[in-house]
């Protein structure tokens, strides 16, 4: 009951939900300055004409300051739907949180684990997914076009129109940097076209069980592409057997040829950097309204663990968040001495 009422309100706020405006511009007013008292007529008359002239020029030349519009930031459809009114034990900023080990499906923590939300750039994950599956050859160059320029959100991309890689450069980008014009190529360029692509990620998913999931568009940049915690923990499940995906969604840097340029792109999440994480796969993902997502396959006190964090507030929060499930579990939850002794390198396997 729960899961169809939170799915009924994000369908609603669905229909309704808007891009928002870019910031409102205040007009520019003049200041007008307090008027001097004016000389005698008989003293100096030609100084106060010039004097008049130059007071004129120099408070025509100084710069006129407006008050910078504030826009509130458009709550995501957690937060609409009230799902950060639920407390946890860990005091989480994220809406819906699920952590599972991976080997013996044991929940560990679970917070609105069934609620149906967007999940932005997670998507990338079953395009990535996809891609690798279908076995087309990553040396094939492809081309960013005007198709792959984001028309729903306006976001910006280092990979202007004209640009050529390799398909396994675009998909590189698309999972370590969440790039979405190296996405949206790769699902453009899939044999059959984008629809044919996005149909292939939904049957997959449905394949794997994930009921609360669908997708209308390969980036994430649509709200509509939504799913549960519990289906994103089959998506992470499934995605962390392919030795590809565990490599590039992990990768901390990479850099690419564009034209006459070098550029390098880096992970959008920092964690993979850390000496204290052993990461198998990973994937960030962000627009206003899901709010700040992380999905993680770790080994962490010796269980291999799926980590979901959606909707989080703030813009550290999610990490904020993985930090502090890693704390709790290596002091309430760590793997028997036998088990951790056997489960050397689990998590990238």
């Amino acid at each position: 009951m729960f899961r169809r009422s939170v799915s009924l309100i994000v369908i609603l706020l669905s229909a309704v939900f808007v891009q928002s405006p870019a910031a409102a511009s205040v007009p520019r007013g003049g200041v007008t300055a307090a008027k001097k008292t004016a000389e005698p007529p008989r003293v100096r008359k030609a100084t106060t004409a010039r004097n008049t002239r130059a007071g004129v020029r120099k408070h025509a030349a100084r710069p006129v300051r407006t008050a910078a519009a504030v826009v509130p930031a458009r709550p995501s459809f957690g937060a609409l739907a009230g799902l950060h009114e639920v407390r946890d034990p860990l005091d989480l900023r994220s809406s819906v949180a699920l952590v599972v080990d991976q080997d013996t499906n044991e929940v560990l923590l679970s917070k609105n684990e069934q609620a149906v939300l967007p999940i932005a750039s997670i998507t990338k994950l079953m395009t990535g997914l996809i891609i690798s599956e279908a076995q087309l050859p990553m040396d094939e160059k492809i081309t960013i076009t005007q198709d792959d320029v984001d028309t729903e959100k306006g976001s910006r991309s280092r990979l202007a129109v004209g640009t050529e890689l390799t398909r396994g450069e675009l998909l590189h980008l698309a999972l370590m940097s969440s790039e979405n014009r190296a996405a949206h190529a790769l699902g453009r360029t899939f044999p059959g076209g984008l629809s044919v692509f996005v149909a292939r990620m939904n049957e997959r998913a449905k394949a794997l069980g994930m009921r609360d999931t669908r997708y209308v568009e390969p980036t994430g940049l649509s709200s509509q592409n939504q799913s549960s915690a519990r289906d994103l923990a089959t998506l992470v499940a499934a995605a962390s057997h392919d030795a590809r995906l565990r490599e590039l969604t992990t990768s901390p840097g990479y850099e690419v040829a564009v034209g006459n340029r070098l550029l390098q792109f880096n992970n959008t999440n920092r964690l993979v950097k850390s000496p204290v994480w052993e990461i198998g796969l990973q994937k960030t993902g962000y627009i206003s309204e899901a709010g700040q997502c992380l999905v993680m396959q770790a080994k962490v006190a010796g269980r291999k663990l799926i980590m979901v964090f959606l909707d989080s507030a703030g813009k550290l929060s999610r990490i904020a968040d993985a930090e502090r499930v890693r704390r709790w579990v290596e002091a309430q939850h760590p793997a028997p001495t036998a088990a951790r002794g056997g489960a050397t390198g689990a998590a990238r396997g």
